[in-house]
């Protein structure tokens, strides 16, 4: 009994212990934001990689969710002669939660991945320590411009899902489930609010903040050799999933619970 007892504090001594280096990395990742110098080609491939090269996958899940989503309010509504609430409940649905939410966890698979693996790759051939060596800041060369360009990015890339999202449902209501067009787009405007789109925005710049902490911290924290680098990778892809889904779960009950 006591020793099981013993290895759960243990456990748990070692859960709060991780929890207090994340945020403490990622405090000093924030503060190392606001000094200089300032690495604006990181920045910008950042930028790159991270924005532009992430639309396509966003854009390709957030098109079939809309339209599976159109299907399935429509199939439910119909067993209360409810078809109408299509339009409002997909464009809600998709700017309040899936998108935002989807977004997240597409970009956490491409993006915070491929952050863990590179900064691991660096760690495990010593390009780090030359970073020391060469009198340059890890943390705020390697660290700083992808978060940054992470948290700036995912809200313009959740904006985009949500449009293409919406869309989807649109060419299955108009198509397949002969709504009128005009009518579909009138009850989209109507019923959809400001607030709506700025929560899923704000939660874009969160989930932005978390995927990139989380594939830079596993890279730079992560051990020697091939087997700690796919470590690195699937705790990467793994926490910041995790991570999204919980923080996903505080901003909706912060926003809409009045």
């Amino acid at each position: 009994m006591i020793a099981a007892l013993a290895t759960l504090g243990q456990s748990t001594l070692g859960l709060l212990a991780a929890i207090g280096r994340v945020c403490l990395f990622a405090f000093s990742v924030v503060t190392h934001m606001l000094r200089p110098p300032f690495y604006i080609r990181e920045f910008s491939q950042a930028l790159l990689n991270i924005g532009f090269f992430s639309l396509p996958v966003v854009g390709l899940t957030a098109l079939f969710t809309g339209g599976a989503l159109a299907l399935q309010i429509y199939a439910g509504g119909a067993r209360f002669n409810a078809e109408a609430v299509v339009p409002s409940i997909v464009s809600i649905g998709m700017v309040r939660e899936l998108g935002p939410v989807l977004s997240g966890l597409m970009v956490a698979g491409r993006v915070s991945a491929s952050i863990a693996a590179e900064l691991a790759s660096m760690k495990v051939t010593e390009q780090i320590d030359a970073l020391v060596t060469l009198s340059s800041n890890p943390l705020k060369y390697l660290a700083v411009p992808r978060v940054l360009a992470a948290t700036l990015t995912l809200p313009i890339l959740v904006a985009v899902g949500d449009s293409i999202g919406i869309f989807g449902g649109y060419l299955v209501g108009v198509n397949s489930l002969d709504f009128n067009a005009a009518g579909y787009l009138k009850n989209t405007v109507t019923f959809l609010e400001l607030w709506d789109v700025t929560s899923g925005l704000i939660k874009g710049a969160v989930f932005g903040f978390i995927l990139s902490i989380m594939g830079c911290y596993h890279g730079m924290n992560s051990g020697r050799g091939a087997q700690g680098v796919g470590r690195a990778t699937i705790n990467a892809v793994v926490s910041s999933s995790i991570l999204i889904l919980a923080a996903n779960y505080l901003l909706t009950s912060l926003f809409f619970t009045s």
